[in-house]
């Protein structure tokens, strides 16, 4: 048997990986670099990473669609160079913050930072650049919101159900070394050549992977690396749904959205996505804050203890073995043994309620505390994912995603404004809650919410589909 499929799935990750490290510039020098700039306050930046959350959930509803009209090929470099063009981006709002506020466009980016620190009128700076920003992260979102349904979308086509939650652990890990290496290079980059720079060298990785992309993915029945051994192992569901009598010819018309909300399994997928993405956001986008607030440590200080968490959350690798352990060694069904794994992985983020009260003892366990509960996030992300191909026909797969991500840009919104919000007030007004005072109080609140989001979802999911029931009217 030819192994083809691994290298799919190899390419998968590389772009997860690339779509988190343009995400995550932003929120790894905002508080060193941005703030003494632009004088940017919590809010404000919860505010851009709000907005980016609603832009992203359009985004993945429309992305869907999208890569089910293009289908997978062309789908994705659509997408990932939008997302590479609009990280870019982000380099020239100092310039054109500079050039609406002075008149003077054609200049570098130091000359930028010399006219805007001369600017008196300090809110007009903050409203001007945070509006700039948010047009960078609506070009980011309008890309980016296309990975999740166009690598979903592949892995349905070069995998069969039973390892599907497996390979989607391996590239959704993606996101976990992402998010790994953007402090360990972004601050040292930015430090190096400015924070524009970080930008625009994160930002071309992408036109990197579209060349690879071109060359190597086809469909794994028309690939000729991809032998007869293989490509009946990729398609071994055909023949089990053959013998339990499910429907295996899909009908090839378009499927309107309305058709897809009108089952049980949508909702459910979005439910859990509206819930729990929020949780993985929140830990992306402020982290980095919390570890300047709290323990005043710089983005290079802090890229230790970065590093440190999102080794642990690599961890998350077991959230694609376990489903696969149920369903060999225990003779689940695969949706049954995928459920129970995500009940498992729902208890670890209650540790989440320990990280602040811990914290008085010192950065390192609220960091590890942090690290477990978010490779529990990408265990039980890998899952829920596969729950759209185990059930829906492969045209509605990248739709169905869409839709679930869209529910999770939308809770994501929510969260990250609510958080914004909250710390400053905290900060402000030195809130007491629960025994803590100031911006600690309020990382205990959302740390709280955190906590529970995961076991919430998973009883939602569980009411509204029960058992394994496919789509086979669609």
């Amino acid at each position: 048997m030819s192994h083809y499929r691994w290298k799919i799935c190899g390419l998968l990750f590389f772009a997860t990986t690339i779509n988190y490290l343009d995400r995550q510039v932003l929120s790894v020098i905002w508080k060193d670099y941005l703030v003494p700039e632009f004088h940017w306050t919590d809010s404000d930046y919860g505010t851009i990473t709000a907005l980016f959350s609603v832009f992203y959930a359009a985004s993945m509803l429309f992305a869907g669609r999208f890569v089910d009209w293009m289908d997978t090929k062309k789908g994705f470099l659509w997408a990932i160079a939008i997302w590479s063009v609009g990280a870019c981006i982000h380099a020239f709002c100092g310039i054109a913050t500079s050039g609406l506020l002075t008149g003077n466009w054609f200049i570098g980016f130091t000359e930028a930072k010399d006219n805007i620190a001369a600017i008196d009128k300090t809110a007009v700076v903050t409203t001007t650049s945070v509006s700039l920003f948010i047009f960078a992260r609506f070009i980011l979102a309008l890309g980016e919101g296309g990975n999740f349904p166009a690598a979903i979308k592949t892995i349905a086509e070069y995998f069969p159900k039973k390892d599907r939650a497996l390979y989607t652990s391996i590239f959704n890990s993606g996101t976990t070394v992402g998010a790994l290496f953007a402090p360990l290079s972004i601050p040292f980059i930015a430090k190096a050549w400015g924070w524009e720079m970080a930008f625009v060298i994160i930002g071309a990785l992408g036109f990197v992977w579209m060349f690879f992309w071109w060359r190597m993915y086809k469909k794994p029945a028309e690939h000729p690396a991809v032998n007869r051994l293989e490509l009946e192992y990729i398609q071994q569901d055909i023949a089990k749904d053959a013998v339990a009598a499910i429907p295996i010819i899909e009908n090839t018309s378009k499927v309107s959205f309305a058709a897809c909300f009108k089952y049980r399994q949508t909702w459910a997928f979005a439910v859990g996505k509206f819930l729990t993405d929020a949780v993985w956001w929140f830990y992306l986008f402020w982290t980095p804050a919390y570890l300047k607030d709290i323990y005043k440590m710089s983005s290079t200080q802090s890229a230790g203890p970065l590093f440190v968490l999102y080794m642990i959350t690599l961890l998350s690798i077991i959230g694609g073995w376990l489903p696969t352990f149920f369903v060999e060694k225990k003779g689940m069904h695969p949706y049954r043994g995928r459920m129970k794994a995500m009940l498992v992985f729902a208890f670890f983020p209650l540790l989440a309620l320990m990280a602040q009260p811990l914290g008085r003892f010192g950065h390192w366990l609220p960091v590890i505390i942090i690290g477990i509960a978010a490779a529990a996030h990408q265990s039980w992300s890998a899952n829920i994912y596969c729950t759209v191909g185990d059930m829906f026909p492969k045209k509605t797969i990248a739709t169905i995603t869409g839709i679930g991500g869209m529910a999770g840009g939308l809770g994501s919104f929510f969260l990250n404004k609510g958080s914004g919000v909250l710390f400053e007030y905290a900060g402000n007004t030195q809130m007491q809650f629960a025994g803590f005072r100031g911006k600690e109080a309020g990382y205990f609140i959302i740390f709280s919410y955190c906590a529970v989001a995961y076991l919430l979802a998973w009883i939602i999911m569980k009411a509204l589909v029960p058992s394994y029931k496919p789509i086979t009217d669609l």
